[in-house]
């Protein structure tokens, strides 16, 4: 057998024999992606303290990643299709690669941000290839299972990330958290080469690249306008931005209806299956990603753990989404896709809900439960909604297909921690200002409303200074708790709330199993079709 995977998947007469292999690549490939999100949970604090980190510049560390990674995957996942889904797959991982070496080496708030970027950029080539090259190489049989076990792996990576940026923060700086991913893309990297075979759509045409213009100044603008307008204040850049990712929205649409080979066939959100999955994706990650993201903070910031603490109890997070996807693995074939999809919605919606009960005296006990079951409604929902999702794509589409999952999670992730951390920030500061009043300086006040972490950094300040001393920093340190405990209840509701209205509407909008039964007699005569056409194509070329 080769070193080198060289046949392309189009030229297999069965099923590739180093299929799970490819497999294993591909869940690496993905899990530092989205690894690169959660392990920069852990690390804010150093980075913080190191840069002097405003609020603005913390959550530009953060979005910086987020913006390109969102925008740019539904284009990068159409070129990868008409050209090369492995050279996708590889080319992105060097860039992630690139871009976490820069990280680490820098030392400036602007160049940290630009690194964030790059790896983004490359992300958001890395992310739909994955997806592309996993449904091109696994049977339809064997499909379902290789989708819960990437989507497994995007929860292991939630849980993943704190514990091994944790773990490096013990012993060294903050750019180890960046350093980390460069092996790991490296060991893909040759993974790629030796086990995931070449990819690439057939007769796919030319690429609608005025609708890619179109769909990253959209997502690109409303991502940028969700992050920009809750945290720091409804002023003109996020207003217009606004304004772009409406009238960009409106322009692509437009374009895409008229245009004989478009980006994203738009008529697709007419079909239930479709759209119904798209939005269960959207809602349910706006919901389990802001809920992870304050959640992580009460811990290091509350319950006072260190970064491999706080990565150690997010461990059981994991553990629920595989045994999710161990659950859904086995029912969905029985009990139908919206069965499970909805079920998973519930029980996320249910943990958000209880962490409404949230207080100054909570502790890991009180997250457990949350948290087991947010886990848990990952791997029982998001595997049988991706599965939907990419079957809506012919072959010639899968890098399409999975840039519009991709997508829907990313919008709805940043969408949550956007929406849900301006939330969360807006009560803190009201309620710190009702329990301390004029107690503290005007500037102190303002700094310690900023955020949690600024009103634990004013409280050592008060202990040190010898007019105040102790017990008084000790007022404010429970000030603070109480403040950001109540900020995570209240935001809990309203998190809530939105995912309860966003399971109903899934609940309307996904059909029964007679929709989906139709939807997959659709899908036989369309492939059939497919077939046809190429044994036609056949013929003529071996008669000329």
């Amino acid at each position: 057998m080769p070193f080198l995977a060289n046949t392309p998947v189009e030229k297999m007469t069965g099923p590739y024999a180093r299929r799970w292999w490819a497999l294993l690549v591909l869940c690496l490939s993905l899990l530092i992606v989205v690894m690169a999100n959660t392990s920069l949970i852990v690390a804010a604090p150093d980075m913080t303290t190191d840069l002097g980190l405003s609020s603005s510049d913390l959550q530009w560390v953060v979005d910086g990643y987020t913006v390109p990674y969102a925008a740019l995957m539904l284009v990068l996942g159409s070129i990868g299709d008409k050209y090369s889904r492995r050279g996708a797959l590889i080319l992105g991982l060097l860039i992630f690669a690139g871009g976490s070496v820069m990280g680490s080496m820098v030392d400036s708030t602007s160049l940290v941000i630009a690194a964030r970027a790059i790896m983004g950029v490359g992300a958001a080539v890395v992310m739909p290839a994955t997806l592309s090259l996993l449904v091109a190489t696994f049977p339809r049989s064997e499909r379902v299972k290789a989708i819960t076990a990437w989507t497994a792996t995007s929860g292991l990576a939630i849980a993943v990330g704190p514990l091994v940026a944790g773990w490096l923060l013990e012993d060294h700086a903050w750019g180890s958290t960046f350093l980390i991913n460069v092996p790991i893309a490296v060991a893909a990297v040759i993974g790629a080469l030796a086990l995931v075979p070449p990819s690439r759509a057939e007769g796919m045409g030319r690429i609608d690249y005025v609708g890619g213009l179109l769909s990253i100044v959209s997502v690109g603008s409303l991502v940028y306008a969700a992050i920009e307008g809750p945290h720091f204040g409804w002023g003109v850049g996020p207003v217009t931005a606004a304004v772009v990712a409406g009238v960009g929205l409106v322009a692509f649409v437009a374009w895409e209806l008229r245009h004989p080979h478009p980006m994203l066939d738009v008529r697709k959100f007419t079909h239930r299956p479709f759209s119904g999955s798209m939005l269960a994706v959207l809602f349910f990650f706006f919901g389990t990603f802001g809920a992870i993201y304050y959640s992580t903070q009460f811990l290091q910031f509350v319950l006072g753990h260190d970064a491999l603490e706080t990565g150690v109890r997010l461990l059981p997070l994991a553990g629920a989404v595989f045994l999710g996807a161990v659950v859904t693995g086995r029912l969905t074939p029985k009990l139908g896709v919206k069965a499970m999809v909805v079920t998973g919605m519930v029980v996320g919606t249910a943990g958000v809900f209880l962490l409404t009960q949230i207080d100054k005296g909570s502790t890991y006990g009180d997250f457990l439960a949350p948290m087991m079951m947010l886990g848990f409604a990952i791997g029982l929902s998001v595997s049988p909604a991706t599965d939907t999702i990419m079957d809506s794509f012919p072959e010639s589409e899968l890098g399409v297909g999975g840039g519009a999952n991709d997508t829907a999670l990313e919008l709805g992730g940043a969408l949550g921690i956007a929406v849900l951390g301006s939330l969360l920030g807006t009560a803190y500061r009201d309620e710190l200002t009702d329990l301390v009043g004029n107690r503290l300086p005007a500037e102190a006040m303002e700094t310690a409303k900023d955020s949690v972490g600024g009103g634990l950094a004013v409280a050592e300040r008060v202990a040190q200074d010898p007019s105040a001393g102790p017990q008084q920093a000790q007022a404010v340190v429970e000030a603070v708790h109480e403040a950001f405990a109540h900020g995570v209840a209240q935001t809990s509701l309203v998190g809530g709330v939105i995912m309860a209205a966003g399971t109903l509407i899934v609940l309307a909008v996904l059909p029964g199993r007679r929709g989906f039964a139709e939807k997959d007699a659709e899908r036989a005569e369309r492939e059939a079709r497919t077939a046809s056409e190429a044994r036609v194509r056949e013929h003529a070329g071996s008669t000329r």
